[in-house]
Parts: C-alpha cells; structure tokens; sequence
C-alpha cells in the first residue's frame, strides 16, 4: 500500500434490505490489493439497476465481492497488488467492478480496467464499464450481432439501452428502440435509432412488423421478459436471437415452442456479475480492441442523466426507481 493513504474510508452501505433511505455512510477500512489487483481512488461511480436490487434485496453480492453496492467506478489507480506492473501505479482508468464502488476507494482486477484518454473526464468513464460489458457480451457475443442486421432494445433511454443503440449504430445496424413516453422516444431517435415505439400508445409487435415489412429483428436485447418474450418471439426473424439480461417484468414466461422450431430461433441471456475474473477478462480484451477505439474517438459515449454526491446515493437511487432518467446516473465520490 502507499504510503500516504488513509487507513479508513468513507462508504454507502446498509444494514437491511429496503428502500432507498436504507443507503447510509459507513466508516471502512481502505481495501488492500491482492494479487493482480488495483486499488482506485475513486473519482465517480456509476449507479446500476443491479445496485438497486441489491438493496431491495434480491440480488445478493457473488461470494468474495464487496457487500458495498456499486459495479463501476473511475479514478486514479493509487496502489497495486502483486502481479501489477509499476507503469499502472497512477494510470486514470474505469473498471468493472464486483462491488464496492459506492466508496472513497475500491478494488478491481486490473483486467477489468480500461485507460483513459487523457481527454475523458471521470464522470464520463464512470458511467462506461457496466454497460460496455454488458451490452458487448450480450448483443454481440451471445447475440452475434453484425453489420446489415436489425437489433430490437427495449428500454432504450436507459443506461443499457443508450449504450446498445449507440453501439449497434457505430456496427452499421439498424435500431428499433422502445421507451415509455414521446419524449424518451425523441430522444432514442437522436441516438440513431431508426425506429422509436412508445410502448404505452403503441403495439412494438405490429410496429416491427410495419418497419420491417413483416421480416422481423435478427436480435432482441430484452430487459423485461415476462411476457415480452412471446411478444418478441413474433418480432424475430428466421433464425432470429433472442437474449435476456433483466426480468423487471417477470422471471416467467410461456412461450410456443413451435415458434422455436420454425422460425429456428435462439433463446439466451446472462448475468455478468458472478462470472470469473478470466471470463471478464477476456470481455475487456475483445472491448479494447474492438470497441474501445470508438469511445477514445468519441464516436461513442455515454448519456449522463443526473449526478449526486456519494452522500446522496439513496436519492440517486430514488431517481432511477422513478424511471424518469434518460441515461446514466452517477455518484462523486472526489470528483477528481
């Protein structure tokens, strides 16, 4: 450990699964760096909906990882662990985290960082790895997502959904988008999407159909399952793929399996959090060389919503359960 650190530090905890007025400060001991780890002082820290079913709940941290909410965080790398080459000590990164990073400092394998331009603010960075990772493996790994093709996101106007829409562009693919109001679905629209659907005045199947002249999406990134997924079933293509990453609308779902069958479809979806740290490795390799070239050029970056101070991460919190954001909400920690 450096020398001149703190012993303690200052986190957001808490002691029982609630609401968001359970997030409340704690006094930590500064985490020590084990092998192939780096310790970041943590400039801001991104705010996920995993972070949210944590607190309720429902979502409980993988054995080993930090009980502090927080799954991506930027700043500057202030101490490592045996197996880290001294040219890291310093380097301004963000990381995917396991947790902990609704604190001052906060470990991570160093990789699962990424090296910031020297032109990208934190706040930015903060607000890039979970849902770089997370769409990357997702739309374009599990989902083998390419150019010329079609991608349905819903949710669009959220941290993943901005993220996908902007990714799947960049990838020269077409963009259909579902958001809850006419507004959220301007905004999707001036993302790139080609195709923005208010899900609450609108019928996204018949829609789809309409756009693409009754073919479908080769790939529905879908946040909400439920009954959304027969839903998207009859929005996929011949040979179409469909991946789950959330089930905000429910774990399960009824579907026809002879819909399967003759449309030959494939039905996937992940968790990233509880992955290996060779398996998340390997993502932030295939990231930096595939993707990463897009955010250093800016032709990629994330759509920042709302900041708060670390002390506020509760109304943070609040203001993602609210559904109103449009983007990614963050927390300064130092605000380097």
């Amino acid at each position: 450990m450096a020398a001149n650190l703190p012993e303690t530090m200052t986190a957001m905890g808490f002691d029982e699964a609630g609401g968001p007025e359970v997030l409340r400060p704690e006094t930590l001991p500064v985490p020590v760096p084990g092998a192939n780890q780096i310790l970041i002082r943590v400039a801001y820290a991104g705010v996920n909906r995993p972070d949210v079913i944590q607190r309720q709940g429902f979502y409980p941290p993988p054995p080993g990882a930090s009980s502090i909410p927080g799954l991506e965080v930027a700043g500057t790398v202030v101490a490592t662990g045996p197996g880290v080459g001294p040219e890291v000590q310093g380097r301004r990164v963000c990381a995917l985290v396991s947790g902990g990073g609704y604190a001052e400092y906060c470990l991570a394998h160093v990789a699962h960082s990424l090296r910031l331009p020297d032109d990208m603010a934190f706040d930015t960075a903060a607000a890039i790895p979970e849902t770089l990772f997370t769409v990357w493996h997702n739309v374009f790994e599990r989902g083998w997502a390419s150019d010329g093709e079609t991608l349905l996101v819903h949710g669009g106007t959220s941290g993943i959904g901005t993220m996908a829409i902007q990714l799947a562009k960049a990838f020269e693919m077409k963009v259909i988008s579902t958001a809850g109001s006419d507004d959220k679905c301007a905004a999707i629209r001036e993302l790139g999407a080609d195709l923005a659907i208010n899900y609450k005045t609108q019928d996204f199947v018949e829609e789809v159909k309409r756009f693409t002249d009754g073919e479908g999406v080769d790939v529905v990134l879908d946040m909400v399952s439920g009954d959304y997924v027969a839903r998207n079933m009859e929005c996929l293509a011949e040979d179409g793929r469909h991946v789950t990453i959330a089930v905000l609308g429910g774990l399960k779902a009824e579907i026809n399996m002879a819909t399967v069958m003759r449309k030959r479809l494939s039905l996937t979806g992940s968790t990233l959090r509880p992955r290996s740290d060779e398996f998340k490795a390997l993502i932030a390799d295939e990231i930096y060389h595939h993707a990463w070239p897009l955010f250093e050029e800016r032709a990629v970056a994330p759509v920042m919503d709302q900041t708060f101070p670390l002390a506020e991460a509760g109304a943070a919190h609040a203001r993602m359960e609210e559904g109103a954001h449009i983007g990614k909400i963050v927390l300064e920690v130092f605000g380097d």
